[in-house]
């Protein structure tokens, strides 16, 4: 018997993020190799014509086919990458093209699947594709997102969620995850941690992980802002009173407040808890060391600061969080 045919389409337009479009057919493709032979995915890049596409990194991309070759075919998946415009604040907004969400709906009437990539949870959106279902964006527009379509469950937080037919993916890497996923309901968890490995990424992050590394509540909007928070990621077992940022970026105290409210909504001393909370989490997740070894690696000195930040910020404890987050075979 030869294998089921997948047509996989996703779609183009002028302005959509890059990685959006390459990462999922990297996925599919390297499924091929691990499995030695034809998976039955065919990836088409889609678009109104067949004329070079600019996306937002300024790479041409050449579309396979036109939206209205591809709706002549039933469709496996359909995979929604999105577009953003920043403003002279450095505010991110999603940018909706009525065209392209028509030209989605269509498509997805055809489709098995659907799945958006970061921020193209607001073209499904438009499109009246995550009406009653719960949903991810990306970070900086899901307030946008939540804001525009009342009627849809934004969660910012995990890297995916699956509603039925419908999954949204959060920030433009996780589009691997999400690929990943899709793999994995295609042809089990082993195929799909094989092409994880290929993607030295780790082996399956669960849809319910958060899709950060540390905490990016909203952006800041100064380069000074964007240094100390390095600086924080960088020194996190180390001394982070409010002293010692001041004194990192030469202000005084009650500035250096201010600025954490005006720019981030939140204290230093919150950040650089919830910071050390996110650099904890990594660790419970990808390394077998103590608490009492984490605790001191993440600046928490003893194993009751980090629990109590744990349920403070998480509402669980690392040895709960690590039982249902811990990667299994990170070893070979």
């Amino acid at each position: 018997m030869g294998c089921i045919q997948r047509l996989v389409v996703v779609v183009l337009f002028d302005g959509v993020d890059l990685l959006d479009v390459t990462g999922p057919p990297e996925v599919f493709t390297l499924l091929e190799r691990e499995l030695d032979g034809d998976s039955g995915y065919e990836v088409v890049l889609a678009a109104e014509a067949l004329n070079p596409v600019t996306t937002a990194a300024g790479v041409r991309v050449l579309p396979d086919a036109t939206f209205e070759e591809v709706a002549r075919r039933p469709i496996d998946t359909l995979m929604v990458p999105g577009s953003v415009e920043v403003d002279q604040r450095r505010q991110v907004q999603a940018l909706v093209d009525p065209g392209v969400v028509a030209r989605v709906k269509e498509l997805a009437g055809r489709s098995r699947r659907i799945a958006s990539v970061c921020v193209g949870a607001h073209l499904l959106a438009a499109a009246g594709l995550l009406d009653g279902k719960r949903a991810t964006t990306h970070w900086s527009t899901a307030q946008q997102l939540a804001a525009e379509h009342p009627s849809v469950e934004v969660d910012a937080d995990p890297i995916f969620i699956r509603q039925g037919d419908v999954w949204t993916g959060a920030g433009l890497t996780a589009c691997l995850d999400l690929s990943l996923a899709l793999v994995a309901e295609d042809f089990g968890e082993p195929a799909a941690m094989r092409v994880a490995r290929q993607l030295v990424m780790y082996l399956k992050r669960p849809s319910g992980q958060s899709q950060f590394s540390v905490p990016i509540e909203t952006g800041s909007t100064s380069r000074r802002m964007d240094d100390l928070r390095l600086y924080i990621t960088r020194n996190i077992a180390g001394s982070l009173s409010v002293a010692d940022l001041a004194a990192h970026v030469n202000v005084g105290e009650r500035q250096l407040n201010r600025l954490f409210n005006d720019e981030l909504g939140t204290t230093p001393s919150r950040y650089v808890e919830a910071a050390r909370v996110e650099v904890a989490r990594h660790r419970l997740e990808t390394t077998d060391d103590t608490l009492d070894r984490v605790a001191s690696a993440c600046g928490f000195n003893t194993i009751d600061t980090l629990i109590r930040a744990f349920r403070r910020k998480l509402n669980t404890t690392p040895t709960e969080y690590r039982s249902r987050f811990r990667h299994s075979g990170t070893g070979d």
